[in-house]
């Protein structure tokens, strides 16, 4: 076999091993990873620590922390969830690995936002957003919820089995209503942003995308993601609009919710959903 061959192999090899180690955190099943991971994974959940990567076991506080990172490892959190290590993280980047399965999506998008920002000014405009993306952030990540990106004044909340459990239906409705409480809605005060909440249920890809050796991301792809977008663009200020998937998929008392049925853009087919309300 020639050094050109052999390399061939080696990566592809990796390759599998990220898919697996990615397949892994998403959907809880560390039964696929090899001995060697598993090893790896005893030796770090013996390490002291409060918490650590949901795969690797990795610990980032404490006694444990400081262990890895003189070892040279690192494991710090990685941008996506806390519950993920950096290093996972650039694996799952570097092999472009990804995974088709079920999630639920949570869009969350501020209204009538261009007019806003005309109104306020740019530099009010930043801080209210900015804001804005650390309440979203704080209710999502609270919620175990994979903060996916804030794209303008849209924060996309992924709720993956593995991280978010069998009822991760539930917890993105829920993690909708704590975010409107968190934006003012139901107080005295009243909201001091108007946002809209879309939430739908359905086989997507989760997995970077781009380039591994220049910008990659994680993101999520597939025509569930985009009738989450859809959701959260219909839904006025105040509301959440929970598809019908979802709702089965949940199990959740929405009967007495109001019921809509919505021709979304792009979309042939009309689409059930339940009204959440503030």
């Amino acid at each position: 076999m020639t050094d050109q061959a052999e390399e061939l192999v080696s990566i592809d090899k990796q390759s599998a091993w990220a898919s697996e180690l990615w397949r892994a955190y998403l959907t809880g099943d560390h039964s696929r990873l090899g001995l060697k991971v598993h090893a790896v994974n005893r030796v770090f959940r013996h390490l002291p620590s409060e918490t650590r990567c949901r795969v690797c076991n990795a610990p980032f506080q404490g006694v444990g922390g400081a262990v890895v990172r003189l070892a040279g490892f690192g494991a710090g959190h990685s941008s996506f969830n806390p519950s993920l290590c950096d290093r996972c993280e650039k694996i799952v980047k570097k092999y472009q690995v990804g995974l088709e399965m079920q999630l639920t999506m949570l869009f969350a998008d501020v209204r009538s936002s261009t007019s806003l920002a005309e109104q306020i000014g740019p530099v009010q405009f930043h801080r209210l957003i900015n804001r804005y993306y650390i309440v979203c952030a704080e209710q999502l990540g609270q919620s175990d919820a994979l903060i996916n990106r804030l794209i303008g004044d849209a924060l996309i909340g992924l709720y993956v089995p593995g991280i978010a459990g069998p009822q991760h239906g539930r917890k993105a409705v829920e993690a909708a209503r704590g975010l409107l409480r968190a934006t003012g809605y139901n107080t005295p005060e009243g909201p001091w942003i108007q946002v809209g909440v879309g939430i739908h249920t359905g086989v997507a890809y989760v997995g970077a995308v781009g380039s591994s050796t220049s910008v990659s991301d994680i993101t999520v792809l597939g025509d569930p993601a985009n009738v989450a977008a859809r959701l959260a663009s219909e839904a006025r200020p105040g509301e959440i609009l929970v598809s019908e998937a979802t709702c089965q998929m949940a199990r959740m008392p929405l009967s007495d919710c109001e019921q809509r049925t919505l021709t979304l853009k792009g979309r042939s087919e009309a689409i059930g959903v339940r009204v959440i309300r503030s």
